[in-house]
């Protein structure tokens, strides 16, 4: 089929009966001379307006004519168009429905914005065109100067923050951090990586900027700032929220906040550091409405999820669950726990801290300033008659002792550990001082376990993974198949992932294993055993799972390297 050309802006002004012939003579000499296009020639003429030109641009393009007067006032949120990308390129959402975007544009004959908006946004974007001034107005309206404006308020104060006297600055700060413009910065924050559905706020003072990152399904993605001389403000704001004393920014600090934001209870865990340009800051976002899931939600497949289950209605023994931080052990630890919590069972933990409340679990939280540590607390835990015990993680020998006593007397334990595999939890707990006999009479299992995005369900395709990336998977040639990867859309905000699942390789202790403990053989031979009595790898979970659409091959190579 023969594409027809566009007619020339030029000739549709004329037929319009907006410009002469003449007009766009003058105009064509005019761009020749300054570069300018006709239609910003015509403008600078005083023959058209800008609300003309960008009328004729949507006929020649075959596309929708926005007025100024039907902009809306406030935008539509896109996630994967930052304020300062539709600034630089004057486009704007102006419509959301679903997966379909409409985005105003000032400039339809931009092929590279218009196809970068396509790969962003997903087939289903639609445009539309708008006069530029139009579109800046109305993404100012929205993301602009009104709060650059109530920011600037207290720049003057944030710049005297370092007086001579300690005391004087620390007294400033508390004043700042109670004034408006900071307290809705923060409340900004706060919901914008919520609406993100972060799991965390990453706070940075570089020499010359602030940095704002969200972290999304594991990964941290770069957020407008505010300037660098809130800094200051900004973190007293957060610690005064968290509790934490304003005056000491030497030394690290942890806090804690509760709010509700959008109707959600959320529980805000805040950790300062000091850096060579001031506090780093962390808060870690904790919904405590949504975040607990029942073990049958977690993605373990059923090779894993029978024996698992068996692990947990032991009578007493151990458990570890191990991996990486934010690998989701706890939450396995918690779907468990909940799996088995029943009248006839006593069930306590010790924390660092207690992350979700469970009704009907006794739940203590380790307070290092009184003394109450994971090893004093199991002690006293002992004689509270419990059935089952957690231990949010066992960091040391005296930890480790404690925990093998209570499994040897009739206790069914579970602990984390960080460790990369499941095999390496046995030589880890050695490598604290345990004795081979007793980790091979108490440990009934240990389950490693990482966290893969989700392949987007809106915006999936079909794709080959590469024989490279298959080959480190270790993945036979004639198991290939094709998998789903994510386009990229406006629900994922471009990533092609959406949510996370579990994968995971659960090691049994079975009389052979012991035999390799006891004998303290390394960890690479104990996964060999295992894997000889069936063990499904992380690697081999992943692949499993990407053959079922949930994931991809380069998402299971992200968090599996040193098992592939």
């Amino acid at each position: 089929m023969t594409r027809v050309a566009p007619r020339p802006l030029g000739y549709l002004l004329v037929a319009a009966g907006v410009v002469t012939a003449e007009n766009v003579d003058l105009a064509l000499e005019r761009a020749r001379r300054t570069g300018e296009r006709i239609g910003e020639a015509l403008v600078a003429l005083g023959a058209a307006s800008v609300d003309d030109v960008a009328r004729a641009l949507a006929t020649q393009r075959g596309l929708a004519y926005l007025a100024r007067d039907d902009m809306p006032s406030t935008l539509p949120v896109v996630k994967a168009l930052s304020p300062k990308y539709m600034r630089q390129y004057t486009v704007c959402p102006v419509a959301v429905d679903g997966a379909a975007v409409t985005v105003a544009t000032a400039d339809p004959t931009d092929v590279l914005v218009i196809d970068e908006l396509r790969q962003t946004l997903g087939p289903e974007l639609a445009l539309c065109v708008a006069p530029a001034d139009a579109i800046l107005t109305a993404i100012e309206r929205t993301w602009g100067v009104g709060a650059a404006t109530a920011l600037q308020r207290i720049v003057a104060g944030v710049a005297g923050q370092d007086g001579d006297g300690e005391e004087d600055s620390a007294a400033h700060l508390r004043d700042l951090a109670f004034e408006a413009p900071v307290v809705r910065l923060v409340n900004h924050l706060i919901d914008e990586a919520v609406a993100a559905e972060a799991s965390d706020i990453h706070i940075e003072p570089f020499e010359s900027q602030l940095r704002i990152r969200f972290r999304v399904d594991g990964l941290l993605y770069d957020q407008e700032a505010p300037p660098r001389r809130l800094q200051a403000s900004l973190a007293s704001r957060i610690k005064l929220m968290a509790e934490l004393n304003i005056a000491e920014r030497r030394l690290p600090q942890d806090g804690r906040i509760r709010l509700t934001v959008h109707g959600r209870r959320m529980d805000v865990r805040v950790s300062t550091i000091p850096t060579v340009h001031g506090e780093s800051i962390v808060m870690r976002l904790l919904d405590r409405s949504s975040v607990f899931l029942p073990l049958e939600r977690l993605g373990l497949g059923r090779a894993t999820a029978e024996p698992f289950e068996h692990l947990i209605q032991r009578p007493h023994g151990m458990l570890l669950v191990t991996g990486p931080t934010g690998s989701g052990k706890t939450t396995t630890l918690y779907a468990a726990l909940d799996k088995i919590n029943a009248p006839e069972r006593k069930i306590i933990t010790v924390e660092d801290p207690v992350e979700y409340q469970l009704v009907g679990v006794n739940q203590i939280p380790v307070n290092p300033r009184i003394g109450l540590s994971f090893a004093s607390g199991l002690r006293h835990i002992v004689r509270q008659d419990p059935d089952v015990i957690m231990i949010g993680e066992i960091r040391d020998l005296e930890t480790v002792e404690i925990a093998i006593q209570a499994a040897l007397t009739g206790h069914l334990v579970f602990s984390t550990l960080h460790t990369n595999d499941a095999a390496s939890a046995v030589t880890r707990l050695q490598d604290m001082g345990a004795e081979p006999y007793l980790v091979s009479s108490v440990v009934n299992g240990i389950l490693a376990q990482r966290l893969v995005r989700r392949v987007c369900a809106q915006c999936r395709v079909p794709y080959e993974p590469s024989t490279g990336d298959l080959a480190a998977l270790g993945v036979a040639q004639g198991e290939r198949a094709t998998l789903a990867r994510g386009a990229g859309c406006a629900a994922c905000r471009g990533t092609g992932y959406r949510g996370r699942t579990g994968i995971y390789e659960l090691l049994r202790v079975n009389d052979d294993i012991r035999s390799l403990i006891l004998r303290r053989a390394p960890a690479g031979e104990i996964r060999r055993q295992a894997v000889d009595a069936g063990m499904l790898t992380l690697a081999r979970d992943g692949w499993t799972k990407a053959r079922e659409g949930l994931t991809t091959v380069e998402e299971i190579l992200r968090v599996t390297q040193e098992e592939a």
